[in-house]
């Protein structure tokens, strides 16, 4: 008889996700509108994929559309305010647009089933 392999996964707490949050939150204030938007982009992409990478095993779909859902609610009110448009403006700012001419990632579109690291 074989020995079942353990597979520890870690899920992110939700003290973990208030912390990115706040961390996205604080990458887009107010005061930020004068950065170019690429820039905005590259520097959030890189932040939730590292934080993407730490807890990508396990029951984590809750948590990616969760930081997904605030990201682009958080972009948009941030390119809201740096053109001048009040609110969070979906029909100025749709998640194609997000997602595709600005190049925002998506947690919840990363493959499913694929391991992160080597060991």
């Amino acid at each position: 008889m074989e020995a079942a392999a353990v597979v520890l996964s870690t899920r992110p707490s939700a003290k973990a996700v208030k912390r990115l949050k706040a961390k996205v939150s604080e990458a887009t204030r107010k005061n930020m509108t004068l950065l170019d938007v690429e820039f905005v982009v590259v520097r959030l992409n890189r932040m939730l994929t590292g934080w993407a990478n730490y807890f990508c095993r396990g029951p984590v779909s809750n948590a990616y559309r969760t930081i997904d859902r605030h990201v682009e609610n958080r972009l948009r009110q941030w390119l809201g305010g740096k053109h001048k448009h009040g609110g969070l403006r979906h029909d100025l700012y749709p998640n194609e647009y997000l997602h595709g001419a600005l190049g925002l990632g998506q947690r919840t579109a990363r493959p499913r089933n694929v391991p992160c690291a080597k060991a």
